[in-house]
């Protein structure tokens, strides 16, 4: 009797593979690799594909989930247009002239991300969790209208409830507080965590919260991004989530990580993201009200650009501006990403500007975060090795940094990783910066990370054990839903 219900089951679960199978082929658009490794889970290995599809297969169709107002709308699309005409037409003033060459990539980025260039900022980048903390928690003190805090993961931990602590007393002395957390990233934290803040008047709201406490049957669709603005004046973006691994104090060392802090009309690209995700999150409308916007912003004469992506947008805009900035190189690309599983055009163009004599280097974690996308990782670097590019494993802790820098003019610093999951999966935002100083910065700390690393030849590569081989075919296998 149980051997029939035990076949009974089994072909209820090889039914349903069938109809996913179907639904794949025929609804779903997705890439030709990406439809034939559900595929081949889903008929071949019918329990675990389905048990996978479940966790991983869920699709948003690209359907659009943040939204502005008509009246916003008639607002924000105008100026924006205006700035698109003027590039296009080779009439948007730059001050420095070196840029003029990258007016396709601010172009694109205008057309398919809605992103203002703005030429009026000052940035500071931070490489250490200790400085960037420190500088944080001073920032969030100062604060005197409003603090709009997003991250992936929040620890119930020394930092998590410092910054927790100050931030609800902050709302106490009555700053508009709102913290925004993923409800994957931190589903490890007890429900009563945000209470003191809520009771003093903060807004908490979680992003695709979990269906039952500690389950949450969405993997994918996450929204990675970290995000700080204070009083619209400055603000945070880059790797950096909160809690005390990221000031070393993990099982992996010492965490390296790029963040950036912005002063100046930047600051509106990441106020606006944030309010948008809150909309969608909160199921509350937080108006793009002129008290999020000053309109004396002018701090420096950096130019940056803030552009958003994720399975909602129509472009892949972040993995967009890599490839453009990738091709646009004369002599140098310089990539930190903790997870390198690109798609087709991203290995290719870094492969060409390889063997095109542009001195292309890349720098991944020698340590396993996720088991498979690190054997998945290296296959892919074997093929970027045999093209000429310098590849870096970093050993001293764990890179988390997500930053490429182009002939130390142009660079990117976000929470966008060279992955498929970041460029199709997950909501991530990046700041494109155009300016020779933090580009120079930002090589220079590439330049001395690596010290800390172990370069990773091809003759090395080359003489890998069967047993490597393996992992690595069977994990670049499953990289396309990793």
């Amino acid at each position: 009797m149980q051997t029939d219900i035990m076949v009974r089951i089994l072909e209820i679960i090889y039914f349903l593979n069938v109809v996913f199978a179907i639904l794949l082929i025929f609804f779903e658009r997705r890439s030709s690799s990406t439809t034939l490794t559900w595929l081949l889970l889903l008929l071949f290995i019918p329990v675990l594909g389905f048990i996978m599809y479940i966790f991983l297969g869920q699709d948003l169709r690209k359907k659009k989930i943040f939204f502005l107002k008509k009246e916003e709308e008639h607002k924000i699309f105008p100026l924006l247009r205006r700035q698109d005409e003027l590039i296009h037409a080779d009439r948007l003033a730059l001050r420095n002239q070196r840029f003029n060459q990258y007016r396709d990539l601010i172009h694109l980025h205008l057309n398919t991300n809605q992103s203002f260039f703005s030429q009026d900022n000052q940035l500071e980048v931070f490489v250490d969790g200790e400085l960037l903390f420190e500088d944080l928690l001073a920032s969030l003190k100062k604060a005197q209208k409003f603090i709009h805090l997003q991250s992936y993961i929040i620890r119930n931990d020394q930092l998590g409830r410092r910054v927790l602590h100050l931030l609800t007393e902050k709302a106490r002395q009555g700053v508009e507080v709102r913290l925004l957390y993923d409800g994957m990233g931190c589903i490890r934290l007890p429900r009563h965590f945000f209470r003191p803040l809520i009771e003093a008047g903060g807004r908490v709201s979680s992003f695709f919260p979990p269906f039952l406490p500690f389950i949450n049957l969405r993997i994918n669709y996450r929204n990675h991004r970290k995000i700080c603005v204070i009083d619209g004046r400055q603000a945070y973006v880059g790797g950096f989530n909160i809690g005390d691994e990221y000031l070393g104090l993990s099982k992996f060392g010492y965490w390296r990580d790029t963040h950036v802090k912005i002063e100046g009309s930047a600051v509106v690209g990441l106020a606006f993201r944030f309010l948008l995700d809150w909309r969608f999150a909160a199921q509350d409308y937080a108006p793009i009200d002129e008290k999020y916007f000053p309109n004396d912003y002018s701090a420096g004469q950096t130019g940056v650009q803030i552009v958003s992506s994720g399975p909602d947008s129509h472009w892949t805009s972040i993995k967009d501006g890599y490839l453009k900035m990738i091709n646009l190189a004369k002599s140098k690309v310089y990539i930190q990403s903790p997870y390198y599983i690109p798609d087709e055009s991203i290995q290719e163009a870094l492969k060409i500007a390889a063997l095109s004599g542009v001195d292309v280097r890349l720098m991944i974690p020698e340590k396993e975060d996720h088991l498979f996308v690190h054997w998945a990782s290296l296959s892919y670097v074997g093929e970027l090795l045999e093209a000429g590019v310098r590849c870096f494993t970093y050993r001293q802790g764990f890179i988390h940094s997500k930053m490429v820098v182009v002939d130390r003019l142009l660079s990117t610093v976000g929470t966008a990783n060279l992955d498929l999951r970041s460029f199709n999966l997950n909501f991530e935002v990046n700041a494109f910066i155009y300016d020779e100083r933090i580009s120079a910065q930002l090589e220079t700390s590439f330049i001395d990370d690596q010290d800390k690393c172990t370069e990773l030849t091809l003759t090395d590569y080359l003489q890998r054990s069967i047993k490597v081989k393996i992992k690595e075919s069977f994990s670049r296998l499953l990289s396309p839903i990793l």
